[in-house]
């Protein structure tokens, strides 16, 4: 079935709302290995909600929605195609796109297929919804190159406060509050990590939709203006956040471990 075959809602579609048993048990399973991408695609189907729906029937039904979805291109292998990019400026977003994914070893198919692990393709509704949803996954790592979030645990979890302001999910902002919860309960730092998750949000919200832009359009413009022009503020708490914990002996590496292999502070 084609892109514009689908129907804007399948009858198989379930707004589920809040299933708090089911975010706790995948939740503990993130804590245990935050590497394990899977758990966080259980949560957000978990919580997904009726304005994150409403979000996406609105977008869908938009000029740039509906252009978007007669153009049907394919996001990640769009992203994965460095060889398009290679030509551009170096302060473009295209090539700080590049470098991030290749210093994290990252590839935007790498994401989808971790969604997969939640839920093959097969099992998902054919709808309109879900190629929106689709959207907010594989903009992922773009969210990082234009907010200067790392890939950290507090990065991830100060970006999933910035993320809920753009798609309303709530258990994203579950896994970021608990994510920061985590973090003090590993380290005992003193840094204001819960500040620097409301500082995401309020970037999120002051912010254009990023998930809403033409990808391969963006991909080209000068990082500093494409952040100017979409309202993207640099996260000033976080990186206070990150020079305490230095301060105090952590690494980024570390953030993020159960207590049960909780850290020791490194030797000055």
């Amino acid at each position: 079935m084609s892109l514009l075959d689908r129907p804007l809602v399948d009858k198989t579609r379930v707004v589920s709302g809040f299933r708090p048993l089911k975010v706790l048990h995948h939740f503990r399973k993130l804590i245990a290995d935050k590497e394990d991408t899977e758990q966080v695609f259980h949560i957000i189907e978990a919580t997904k909600g009726k304005r994150s729906h409403q979000q996406a029937w609105d977008f869908i039904r938009s000029e740039d929605g509906q252009r978007f979805l007669r153009e049907g291109t394919d996001i990640p292998a769009l992203l994965d195609a460095h060889e398009n990019w290679a030509d551009l400026p170096e302060n473009s977003v295209g090539q700080h796109y590049i470098r991030f994914m290749k210093s994290e070893g990252l590839t935007a198919q790498g994401l989808v297929d971790e969604s997969h692990k939640w839920a093959p393709p097969e099992q998902l509704p054919q709808d309109l919804t879900q190629w929106y949803f689709e959207r907010l996954r594989d903009t992922h790592d773009l969210f990082h190159v234009l907010t200067t979030y790392g890939r950290d645990a507090l990065g991830e979890t100060s970006l999933l406060g910035f993320s809920y302001s753009q798609n309303h999910n709530n258990g994203i902002l579950f896994i970021a509050y608990a994510g920061a919860r985590q973090i003090k309960k590993v380290t005992g730092t003193k840094a204001p990590l819960f500040a620097s998750v409301r500082e995401g949000q309020r970037n999120g919200k002051a912010a254009a939709k990023i998930a809403h832009l033409d990808v391969a359009a963006l991909m080209r413009e000068d990082i500093d203006e494409a952040r100017a022009r979409l309202g993207i503020k640099p996260p000033l708490i976080y990186r206070e956040c990150l020079d305490i914990l230095a301060s105090e002996g952590y690494s980024t590496q570390e953030l993020g471990l159960s207590a049960e292999e909780s850290p020791q502070p490194q030797a000055a």
